[in-house]
C-alpha cells in the first residue's frame, strides 16, 4: 500500500512539475496496459503447477528451484503492480483537478494503465498464494511462543 501511494505521490508531482514548466503531461501508451495484463496472466499461469503440486494434484516432481524464481517473480511482480497502479493513478488525479480538464483519449489511456497496473498486482499476489506452502503440523512443534507440546519429551546433549 505504502508503495502505491509513494507511485501517487510520485506521479501527481511530475505531472505538476511539468506542467508548471509548460511542457506537455504524461499520458501512458495503451502498450503499457495491454503489457502489464500480458505480465499478470504469465505469472499466474507460471505458478499454476506449482499449486497443483502443493495440493497433491499432479503427479510431477516440484523443482524447489523453478518455486523459488517463481515466488520471487509473483513478488516483483506484486510490487511492481502496487507502484504501476500509483503512478497513473497520480497522473489521473492531476489531470481531472485541473481547471482545464484534458481530453478523453487521455483520460481513457491513463485509466488504462490504471487497470493493466492493478492487473499486476493482483496476478502477482494471487500467483505469490499460488506459492505459499501450507502450514506444516510440524512448525508448530519449536513454536517458543506456544511452548512444548503436553507429553513431549525433549532431550537436550
Amino acid at each position: 500500500m505504502i508503495i502505491g501511494l509513494i507511485g501517487v505521490v510520485v506521479g501527481l508531482l511530475t505531472d505538476a512539475a511539468l506542467a508548471a514548466s509548460g511542457r506537455a503531461l504524461i499520458v501512458p501508451p495503451v502498450t503499457l496496459s495491454v503489457t502489464l495484463a500480458v505480465i499478470a496472466i504469465v505469472v499466474v499461469v507460471l505458478a499454476l503447477p506449482i499449486r497443483r503440486a502443493i495440493r497433491g494434484k499432479t503427479t510431477l516432481r516440484l523443482d524447489p528451484f523453478r518455486a523459488a524464481r517463481t515466488a520471487v517473480l509473483a513478488k516483483a511482480c506484486s510490487i511492481m503492480g502496487a507502484l504501476v497502479t500509483g503512478l497513473p493513478l497520480g497522473l489521473l488525479l492531476f489531470m481531472l483537478t485541473r481547471t482545464v480538464v484534458a481530453d478523453t483519449s487521455s483520460i481513457l489511456l491513463t485509466v488504462s494503465a490504471v487497470v493493466g497496473g492493478a492487473l499486476l498486482l493482483t496476478g502477482g499476489l494471487l500467483a505469490e498464494w499460488f506459492c505459499t506452502l501450507p502450514p506444516d503440523d510440524s512448525d508448530t512443534e519449536g513454536d517458543p511462543d506456544r511452548g512444548p507440546e503436553p507429553g513431549a519429551t525433549h532431550s537436550h546433549a
